[in-house]
C-alpha cells in the first residue's frame, strides 16, 4: 500500500493543477469567447466559469469604450491645399464572437481604417469646410469607419478631428484674407450707418419744413446747448427769414441814395 501513496499525491497535485487551470473569472466589463477543439461555443460572462484544460480555450474581450489616437495624416484638400490632420476615435465591441473570429486584431484593424478614411475625407473636402464645418466632417468619418467595422462586431461612436496643421505660406495667406474680410465688413457697416443717418436727416428736414414749430423748437434747443458750455464768446444763430426784411429795406435805401436827382430850369418870361 505504501507505493500507492506517491501515486495518490501525484493525482491530488495534478487534480489541483487541473482545477486551477480550468477556473476562469470574467469581469463585468469583459466577455469570454470559448473555443472547444477549435470551434466557437459562444461568449460567457461575467462571473466564474470552468473550462476543460487543453480541450477548451477562453479568449477575453474588453467591452469598454476604447480611445484610439489617429496620428497626423498629410493630405491634399479638394482645393489643392496641403494639410496635416490628426483625429481621435472612440469605439467599443458589441459582438465579442465577431471581434475574435472575423478579424485577427480588431484594434489595429480599426486604427488602419481610421487612417485611410481620414485621408480620403480630407481629400474630398475644401479647406474652408475643414476649418468651419468640422462637425459635418466628424459625422462623415464616424459613418464611414462604423460601416467598415460593423462586420467585426465593433461600434464606432465618436470621431473627432483634433488639430489641423498648415504650412507657413498658407497661414500668412489666410491671415491676409481674414484682414481683408474684416476691412470689407467694416466698410459695409460704415456705409450702412451713413445711409441710415442720411435717411434720418432727410426725414427730420422734411418734418421741419412741414412743421414751423419744429424749427423754432430746434432753435431754442440749440441755444440751451450753447448756454451750457463755458464759452467766453457765444454766437446766437438767427434764422434768415427774421433778418431778410431788414436786408431788403437796406438794399432799397442804398439804391435810392446812389440814384442821381435831375433838376429842371424854370422857363424864361416871354414879355421882356
Amino acid at each position: 500500500m505504501e507505493f500507492l501513496i506517491p501515486i495518490f499525491c501525484v493525482l491530488v497535485v495534478g487534480g489541483i493543477v487541473l482545477l486551477i487551470a480550468s477556473v476562469r473569472i470574467v469581469q463585468e466589463y469583459e466577455r469570454g469567447v470559448i473555443f472547444r477543439l477549435g470551434r466557437v461555443q459562444g461568449a460567457k460572462g461575467p462571473g466564474l466559469f470552468f473550462i476543460i484544460p487543453i480541450i477548451d480555450k477562453m479568449v477575453k474581450v474588453d467591452l469598454r469604450t476604447v480611445t484610439l489616437d489617429v496620428p497626423a495624416q498629410e493630405a491634399i484638400t479638394g482645393d489643392n491645399v496641403t494639410v496635416k490632420v490628426n483625429a481621435v476615435v472612440y469605439f467599443r465591441v458589441i459582438d465579442p464572437v465577431m471581434a475574435i473570429v472575423q478579424v485577427e486584431d480588431y484594434r489595429r484593424a480599426t486604427w488602419q481604417i481610421a487612417q485611410t478614411s481620414l485621408r480620403n475625407v480630407i481629400g474630398q473636402s475644401m479647406m474652408d469646410q475643414i476649418l468651419q464645418d468640422r462637425e459635418q466632417i466628424n459625422d462623415t468619418l464616424q459613418h464611414i469607419i462604423d460601416e467598415a467595422t460593423e462586420p467585426w462586431g465593433v461600434k464606432v461612436t465618436i470621431v473627432e478631428i483634433k488639430d489641423v496643421e498648415l504650412n507657413s505660406t498658407m497661414v500668412r495667406a489666410m491671415a491676409r484674407q481674414a484682414e481683408a474680410e474684416r476691412e470689407r465688413r467694416a466698410k459695409i457697416i460704415q456705409a450702412e450707418g451713413d445711409f441710415q443717418a442720411a435717411q434720418k436727416l432727410s426725414e427730420a428736414a422734411r418734418i421741419m419744413n412741414t412743421e414751423p414749430g419744429a424749427m423754432t423748437l430746434r432753435y431754442l434747443q440749440t441755444l440751451v446747448e450753447i448756454g451750457v458750455e463755458q464759452n467766453t464768446t457765444t454766437i446766437f444763430p438767427i434764422p434768415i427769414d427774421i433778418i431778410s426784411e431788414f436786408i431788403h429795406t437796406r438794399e432799397k435805401a442804398e439804391v435810392k441814395k446812389n440814384t442821381p436827382v435831375t433838376k429842371l430850369d424854370a422857363p424864361a418870361d416871354d414879355a421882356e
